[in-house]
């Protein structure tokens, strides 16, 4: 499994924990179609995220301006805390290709023509917040 689609299906997984409550490796499994098998890369995402969340979700609300966190969509909070996670605790993935995959993320997921504008403006505070 090559690490973009990784990303996605962590989208899927964080989004289906959030609203139903499943454990991560049964909202994992069931973004897998036939014959895919998850690989580490994919469980580390989900897994770090969730491990990490409060500290990754106190750096998006310092991010976000006239916006709270839980005012967002799912499918937001999930590319955005995604990518904060990869921006932080992820050593062999640069802090520029985790906001360009964010911002194409952001554009899969959601018609909105300024998705991909939004998630830049607020991954890009945060990046500042971590350098």
């Amino acid at each position: 499994m090559n690490r973009r689609i990784a990303r996605i299906k962590t989208v899927q997984a964080l989004y289906q924990i959030e609203m139903t409550g499943v454990e991560p490796e049964e909202a994992i499994s069931s973004t897998l179609q036939d014959g895919e098998v998850a690989d580490e890369f994919l469980h580390g995402l989900v897994d770090g995220t969730l491990e990490n969340q409060d500290e990754i979700d106190g750096y998006l609300e310092a991010a976000l301006e006239h916006w709270a966190l839980n005012r967002l969509s799912r499918v937001d909070r999930a590319i955005l805390r995604l990518c904060v996670y990869e921006m932080k605790y992820v050593d062999d993935v640069p802090i520029n290709v985790s906001i360009n995959e964010a911002i194409d993320l952001a554009k899969g997921f959601n018609p909105e023509p300024d998705a991909g504008k939004f998630v830049n403006g607020v991954v890009s505070k945060v990046a500042q917040q971590l350098s």
